[in-house]
This record gives structure tokens, C-alpha cells and sequence, in this order.
């Protein structure tokens, strides 16, 4: 299989004023690599949705997110200038690194085109990280590093361009937090190779007031591992969540569903444990009161809503069912008259948009484009050159590393004198021939008022 990062990137127009405003989708400054994440980005504009019928979805358009390219000569020209690189690798803590680093100053050949562009913008932006080992096959980087979201609407171009600077020289230094040191020393990797691109790209979504949010957000993934019911591991695995993707890549709760059965019954042994384990709260970019400023903070600028805020909003009709206390049953739609619960329903069962015949078309397409089992991230909100319909943004397309052998355990083998550990589920099987230590907490000695200082135990 082929690695997403190792494309040509050449070709990527560079940045020029305007070009924003011209609805350029891809424009890059600075050379050097562009990193895993923005050549998937880059991958999907050329070689995928060429190949989609903008007919075949009706009232359903699939592109990806106008952004911006910072190469990595911007990165390592800014770790230079300001000789940081001694400290990012010396393994101090992330506060003294985060502060170096925003004491720190961009380079300042870079800083025009970094000030044109955002003289052009006063909408949202995600400040995304895209480094070079971000979507290797074999240790994917997902969720090691950081994005921060910034709400671009200050009235004044200074203003909007110290956040926009803030947040770059944020992202630059979470390359070298301790979650990022700790990934790299399990993986094996040397963490003095890595350079770090970083995307600055439009957040989809539409405003509600103070909030600033998608419709919907979405993983979704060709290769489930863990398929359930009727489903085979090929027909993939769904994840979907109201508001930022956040939700979903946080592990908070979200709807998951393959979509071979998208009317499938939740895996709920009651009404009870269906309104509990749905979605309640979701993320939404705060285009409000400015909070007091904590730079070092990822979601700096995001609040949590309640789902009655996304009622009031006007964006529930297609996302969830209602109770029914009378009939103990959920009735599909939002009706504001009992509890709402984010299953999604009125687009997997009901059909009221062609999301799900998407999803389906989308992964041999994007497998045949990555040369393996991808995962694809999305964001779903309304499409303001079209009234009435809406705009499907794919934000990622990372290679997924998939079993290449099938591995099974008979009941004989659990009971075998030489088992150290048994149970007869598991969350997927396989065979790992590196595992040199296991470190076994004792249940009687565990109190969870101490878990910090078992946790640093474990750690050292």
C-alpha cells in the first residue's frame, strides 16, 4: 500500500493576494513538505471528487474547505531563527516549551503573505497540524497534535492576524509536548526527524449567534474492526456527531452505524440506556465575548452547548428522534415535545438526504486513491451558493493499517497453564510479537482518589 504523504505536492499553487476572495481551494506559502494531513487534502481535491457525479447526490454538494499551506521551510526557518530546537527536544515540560515558543516570533519573509491572507478572511479558521509522519501507515499520528479554531472576527486585520500568528507558533509547539515525545518513543521513531506543516483552513459550519458550528460531523472509516450484527468488516464503520468533529475524535458519545445497515437497531438493551447514551452536548466555536486569554489551551475559543441551544438553532429536523413518554417509543424528527435523541434517523432511515449513499460511494473511491483502507473525516452545513441544499467538506483522509491475517483463539487456549491474561470478548484479536512488559495495577491497592499519582507512577 501506498503512504498518503508520499504524493508530489509540486504543483500546489502558491499563495497571492486574492486568491482567497477568487475561491482558490488550495494555495500553499513557503516550501519544503506539506505534511500527511495536507497531502491527503490535496490527493482528495486532484484524484477523488473529479471522479463524483454532482448529480448522483441531489441537494448534496462533496468538496473540501478552502485553506492555506504553511510548508515546512516555515517551520524549520522559525525554529532556527529564534534557536528553539535545543529546548523543543530537551524534554521540558509543556508549559516552558508552549511559552518559548510564543515569546518566539514567524519568519519574517513569510509574515506578508500571512498578513494578505488574513486581511481577506473574517471567518472562522481551524489552524491544523500536517506533519511529515501524521498519516504514516504503520503509527499513525492522529490526535498526537493540535488544532486550534480561532473565530476571525475581530473587526480590525491586526487583531485578526496576532490571533492567526498565536495560534501557528501554538501548533508548532505542541510538535514537541510530552504526548507527542511519549508517541514517539513507543513507536520507535526519532523525534529530531519530524517537521511540521501546518494548515490554515476555513471551519465548516454556519452561525448562530455566539455559535459557530457544523451541522453535522462525521468519521467515517472503509475497514471496521469491530463489526457488530450483520455486519463484515469491509462494509466500514460511520461515526456521527452534531457540531465540530471534536466530539468524535475526543471520544466523546457519538451515533455509529455501518452503512450497509444503516437501520440497523442500536446496540441499547432499553429506552433507558438509548437516552443516556446518545449525544447531549456538542462544540461550537465561540463568536462571542472573547474568553480571557489561555494561548496554551486548544480549545481556547470553542464553548459546549446543550441540544436545546441547537433546537433554538434550527438545526435538529434532520438529525434526531423524539420521546414519546406516552408510547415509550421514539417518534423521528424533532418536535421540541419530549427528549431528543441524536440518532440520526431521519437521514439513515428516512432518507431526507443522500448521506449515506455517500459514505458508501466514497470509500472504493478513496481507497483506490490512497492504495488502502482510509479514514475520512467530514463536516456537513448549508450550501450558501446553493439555497436549500447542503455542503459535504472532507477535512482528512488518512491510511488505515488493516490485519493481514486472520487470528483465532480456541476455548481449549484460554484455560492453557501458560495464559497470563483471558476473557472471552475482546475489543478486536491479534498477534503482536514485540509486547516485553506488562504492568499490572492490584485492584485491592487502587483508591481513585490517588489515580494522578498512580498514573505518574505508571508513566516513570
Amino acid at each position: 500500500s501506498r503512504n498518503v504523504s508520499d504524493t508530489n505536492h509540486t504543483t500546489i499553487p502558491a499563495f497571492t493576494r486574492g486568491a482567497w476572495d477568487a475561491g482558490e481551494i488550495v494555495t500553499r506559502i513557503g516550501g519544503g513538505g506539506i505534511g500527511g494531513k495536507a497531502a491527503g487534502l490535496w490527493r482528495l481535491k486532484t484524484d477523488l471528487l473529479g471522479e463524483l457525479d454532482p448529480l448522483e447526490f441531489p441537494g448534496l454538494r462533496v468538496t473540501i474547505p478552502r485553506m492555506v499551506v504553511l510548508g515546512t521551510d516555515v517551520f524549520d526557518a522559525f525554529l532556527e531563527m529564534n534557536g528553539l530546537r535545543e529546548l523543543a527536544l530537551s524534554g521540558a515540560s509543556d508549559a516552558r516549551i508552549g511559552q518559548a515558543f510564543l515569546k518566539a516570533t514567524l519568519p519574517p519573509e513569510f509574515l506578508g503573505d500571512l498578513r494578505d491572507f488574513i486581511a481577506q478572511v473574517d471567518e472562522p479558521l481551524a489552524v491544523r497540524s500536517s506533519s511529515l509522519l501524521e498519516d504514516a501507515l504503520d503509527h499513525p499520528f492522529a490526535g498526537v497534535y493540535a488544532t486550534k479554531m480561532i473565530p476571525n472576527n475581530q473587526t480590525d486585520t491586526d487583531s485578526r492576524f496576532r490571533a492567526l500568528d498565536t495560534a501557528i507558533r501554538f501548533v508548532f509547539a505542541a510538535t514537541y509536548f510530552k504526548a507527542a515525545r511519549d508517541y514517539f518513543e513507543g513507536t520507535g521513531h526519532d523525534h529530531s526527524t519530524e517537521k511540521m506543516a501546518i494548515i490554515i483552513q476555513e471551519v465548516v459550519g454556519d452561525r448562530h449567534g455566539d455559535r459557530f458550528y457544523p451541522r453535522l460531523s462525521g468519521v467515517a472509516r472503509s475497514f471496521n474492526y469491530y463489526p457488530s450484527g450483520a455486519a463484515r468488516p469491509t462494509d466500514g464503520v460511520v461515526n456521527l456527531a452534531l457540531g465540530l468533529g471534536r466530539q468524535i475524535v475526543d471520544g466523546g458519545l457519538s451515533w455509529s452505524y455501518s452503512p450497509a445497515f444503516p437501520a440497523a437497531p442500536p446496540p441499547f438493551k432499553d429506552m433507558g440506556e438509548r437516552l443516556r447514551g446518545t449525544q447531549t452536548k456538542f462544540w461550537a466555536v465561540n463568536m462571542g465575548t472573547p474568553p480571557l486569554p489561555d494561548p496554551l489551551k486548544e480549545t481556547e475559543y470553542l464553548l459546549q452547548a446543550d441540544l436545546e441551544s441547537a433546537g433554538d438553532d434550527g438545526e435538529l429536523d434532520h438529525l434526531v428522534s423524539t420521546y414519546d413518554a406516552q408510547a415509550d417509543r421514539l417518534r423521528m424528527g424533532y418536535t421540541g415535545r419530549g427528549p431528543s435523541v441524536l440518532d440520526f434517523a431521519p437521514i439513515l432511515v428516512g432518507e431526507t438526504m443522500p448521506l449515506n449513499g455517500l459514505m458508501q460511494r466514497l470509500f472504493p473511491l478513496a481507497e483506490r486513491t490512497a492504495g488502502c483502507p482510509v479514514e475520512l473525516e467530514f463536516a456537513l452545513d448549508s450550501d450558501h451558493s446553493r439555497p436549500g441544499d447542503n455542503r459535504l467538506c472532507l477535512l482528512q483522509m488518512r491510511p488505515m493499517a488493516t490485519p493481514d491475517e486472520t487470528t483465532r483463539v480456541a476455548p481449549v487456549e484460554l484455560s492453557n497453564p501458560g495464559v497470563i491474561v483471558a476473557a472471552d470478548r475482546a475489543l478486536g484479536n491479534g498477534i503482536r510479537d514485540d509486547l516485553m512488559d506488562i504492568v499490572y495495577l492490584k485492584p485491592d491497592a487502587f483508591k481513585a482518589a490517588e489515580t494522578m499519582a498512580i498514573a505518574a507512577e505508571v508513566d516513570k
